[in-house]
């Protein structure tokens, strides 16, 4: 959804530091397991006057639907899933839930409400979206969806599977990304829309390296981590994190056939942050603290990022906005604005063919503007001077009906609650034409060498200032990038602007650097906030890294070496990735305009143990699907029970393998392994995509190098479920295995078989003192010595298992 304001955020942390600090009538705390945290939103009372009389009056429901409107504002939304499109395994996945969970689930009845199988939501592409009756609670809670839960989470861990609101799933079909696209997220952050966007980019699974790519920009630098973390679930080579204020990000060159150009976007998502009341019935706190002021504050900023992300739009290339708001300060008002701004430049395309079955409400085109006390304005010149501070001139519709008849704000979309059970949400689609007219004009070039730029690279026509079209790179280095415009700044003025650089442009020696580093942009060109990040450094085509990989995998001739880095400059290279050519191309040549949080996928993780046997590298499952098209040798095919006996036994014997996988393994020296699976055509009962896993081989055993997720992720594809017991309970374990030969020792106990794909991991008292405090940790810690909540002095093995509360 779009973004929530710092204000919420704020209001939202007081709220929860009030509950946690308010006390029963005995003077006791209220637990987390109590009337504390489910009762703080069972208080809330759903009902806010002005916010009825405001919708009211400006008519964005049709006429007798407002009841029902606001009786299911006060529903529960409905839980919605996406299964990524891009992987091979999604159908698989689809297949899955078809024949077994959504049977079981089907026509249960919990707390006296009857629970219907999920149903596909019938706009979304190839049944990959579904929405269910169940809330949350229900799915968590309930026994008897224990193992429809477990297989939510852990597939969604795995990044087969997103929880994603359902209208927040419609900006990022109606951009129609295509492979070739450069994609950019100008409010990236958390990263559910990023994430299609990336399916997207992906829908030929055959190229490991589309020609385009994305870059998710935020400006919170904490959210920007929760993105990385979204984004590294699809394993993407194509994917930039960066962090700046998306109302002036920077703009950025790349070469293109040893000239410097601007880089612009062939599709840009601009989900600007908004006062989100149309996610009321997710965030009940709205409900409380819904005003029209939000909505007055944040019409500026959302204008300013929408001609931000217009400027650096190519011609011929789509531009979608959207916001999570109903109200039309915040929606038609910014499109209306800037249709007006741009003279032409942009359209407002129909989308209303894109989506078949998904029921809207046309954009409107009158409104008025209220104030926090409820003083209503019609137009600009009722305004009083006393308010203008707070209420602008772009805030109303335009004036002159065959203006507002050409800009054909009808073609905007409204998602209303009631039409479809689900929350409330804006879309907008432009497609830029032609260049922005503050861009119409020939400006001073940046080059300090007169010579830097040929006269080729000029446009013929000073005047026209025609940007380079989506798919033509052209000589953009002579556009002048303008400061983006607020709401009270026209064209003249523009005109008279000064041709300052942007903060952190100077010529680009020091940004390529020396041997393909790109480290963080200085300080002094630009504020930096959060954590300082680790330098890129690409690695040259001879470095003395490469020859033992590329004798020990036989990569193929094709490989690109230059697009590996590292993240450091000096010592050993710990872990090498790998990016597509085209970001390589955007990283080195904008290391001073751009603050990059993460990029790339891993590869390879050094391994000291496999110097000996000849490469000192061993393959990373992130980026196994990367790699494996250069992958010419250390091969291992297996069957699907090859699968099961390396995915549920840690260290099986090769003895354990079928004959040709056991024969292929044999052949093999000690070292990592691609354990690869060929679908059989004519078997519909085993999996019908390729399957690569990275594997181990070693004296006498071969082991499985897989995160735990992904295991269960490959053992439903082959038909093995893993739970962790009968509603929700953990196996009594078996006796201890050994005795600890001193205080220092771990105390471990016998691991059931249902653990395997899982891990031991001890925990000390120095670093949590309460069991409760496990729970932040993402594990779920069960201790096998003391009931006691404080852990005693000597130091005890839990066991971490499947973390519940992700979904």
């Amino acid at each position: 959804m779009a973004k929530s304001t710092a204000f919420e955020i704020d209001m939202g942390r007081r709220n929860r530091s009030q509950q946690k600090n308010q006390r029963d009538r005995n003077g006791n705390t209220r637990d987390r397991d109590g009337s504390g945290w489910g009762a703080g939103y069972s208080e809330i009372i759903k009902e806010n006057k002005l916010f009825e009389q405001y919708y009211q009056e400006q008519k964005i429901v049709p006429e007798g639907e407002f009841e029902q409107f606001m009786e299911t504002m006060r529903e529960p939304l409905p839980t919605t899933f996406r299964i990524t499109g891009y992987k091979s395994h999604a159908k698989e996945i689809l297949h899955c839930l078809k024949e077994k969970y959504f049977k079981e689930v089907q026509d249960i009845e919990i707390d006296g409400q009857k629970i219907e199988a999920p149903q596909a939501l019938s706009w979304y592409p190839d049944e990959l979206a579904w929405h269910t009756n169940m809330s949350r609670k229900i799915i968590r809670k309930s026994p008897l969806l224990e193992k429809f839960h477990q297989f939510l989470v852990s597939e969604t861990e795995s990044g087969n599977i997103s929880r994603q609101e359902a209208v927040s799933m419609i900006p990022p079909l109606l951009l129609k990304i295509e492979p070739h696209h450069k994609i950019l997220d100008m409010c990236a952050a958390p990263g559910s829309k990023t994430a299609q966007l990336i399916e997207m980019l992906h829908s030929d699974m055959d190229v490991p390296f589309p020609e385009g790519f994305v870059i998710a920009n935020d400006v919170d630098n904490k959210r920007c981590y929760l993105l990385v973390h979204q984004a590294k679930r699809l394993n993407s080579p194509c994917v930039m994190v960066i962090n700046h204020d998306a109302s002036s990000i920077p703009r950025f060159q790349v070469d293109c056939d040893g000239k410097k150009d601007i880089l612009f976007y062939d599709r840009i998502l601009c989900d600007v942050p908004c006062s989100g009341d149309g996610t009321m019935r997710k965030n009940i706190d709205v409900w409380k603290k819904w005003t029209t002021s939000n909505s007055l504050q944040l019409h500026g900023l959302q204008l300013r990022i929408a001609v931000r992300g217009v400027e650096q739009l190519a011609i011929g290339g789509r531009m979608v906005y959207s916001t999570c708001s109903l109200n039309p300060v915040e929606d038609e008002a910014v499109i209306a604005s800037l249709l007006e701004k741009s003279e032409g430049a942009l359209e407002l395309t129909d989308a209303s063919a894109d989506l078949p079955g998904l029921k809207w409400m046309p954009g409107i085109t009158y409104w008025k503007v209220m104030t926090k006390t409820g003083e209503w304005y019609s137009n600009w010149s009722e305004v009083p001077v006393s308010r203008h501070t707070q209420i602008r001139p772009t805030m109303f519709p335009p004036t002159d009906p065959e203006k507002l008849k050409e800009m054909k704000l009808e073609r905007c979309m409204r998602i209303l609650p009631h039409h479809q059970n689900t929350g409330g949400f804006f879309v907008a689609v432009l497609v830029k034409k032609a260049a922005m007219p503050w861009n119409r004009r020939y400006p001073k070039l940046r080059h300090r060498d007169p010579d830097a730029v040929s006269s080729e690279a000029l446009p013929s026509d000073p005047a026209s200032g025609v940007e380079p079209p989506a798919s033509t790179p052209a000589a953009a280095e002579a556009l002048v990038d303008m400061l983006p415009t607020d709401e009270d700044t026209g064209p003249a003025a523009l005109e008279s602007t000064p041709l300052d650089p942007e903060p952190g442009e100077r010529s680009q020696e020091a940004s390529s650097g020396k041997d393909g580093v790109c480290g963080p942009p200085p300080s002094k060109k630009m504020k930096l906030f959060g954590f300082k990040e680790d330098p890129f450094v690409f690695l040259a085509e001879d470095d003395p890294v490469f020859p033992p990989i590329q004798a020990f995998y036989n990569l193929s001739s094709t490989f690109p070496k230059l697009c590996v880095l590292t993240r450091t400059h000096e010592g050993k290279k710990r872990h090498l990735y790998m990016v597509s050519k085209e970001l390589r191309n955007v990283l080195l040549n904008n290391s001073e305009r751009m603050k990059v949080i993460n990029t790339g996928v891993k590869v390879w993780s050094r391994n000291n143990d496999g110097e000996q046997f000849g490469c000192a590298f061993r393959l990373a499952q992130e980026g196994i699907y990367t790699l494996f098209p250069y992958i010419g040798a250390r091969i291992v095919n297996v069957s699907v029970e090859d699968i099961k006996v390396l995915l549920t036994q840690e260290n099986p014997y090769l003895s354990k393998l079928e004959n040709e996988a056991y024969a292929q393994a044999k052949k093999l020296e000690m070292g990592s392994i691609v354990l690869r699976y060929q679908p059989d055509k004519q078997n519909p009962d085993v999996p019908q995509c390729p399957i690569e896993l990275c594997g181990w081989r070693g004296k006498t055993s071969i082991r499985a190098f897989v995160p735990r997720n992904e295991r269960l992720h490959y053992l439903r594809m082959v038909g093995v479920e893993v739970f962790l017991g009968k509603q929700g309970k953990l196996p009594e374990p078996k006796e201890e295995a050994e005795k600890p030969q001193s205080a220092q020792n771990v105390v471990t106990k016998q691991l059931p078989e249902w653990f395997l794909p899982w891990e031991i991991k001890p925990f000390h008292r120095g670093q949590t003192g309460c069991c409760r405090q496990l729970f932040t940790h993402k594990v779920l810690a069960l201790c096998l010595k003391s009931s006691a909540c404080q852990w005693p002095l000597e130091t005890l093995t839990v066991w971490a298992v499947l973390h519940t509360e992700g979904m």
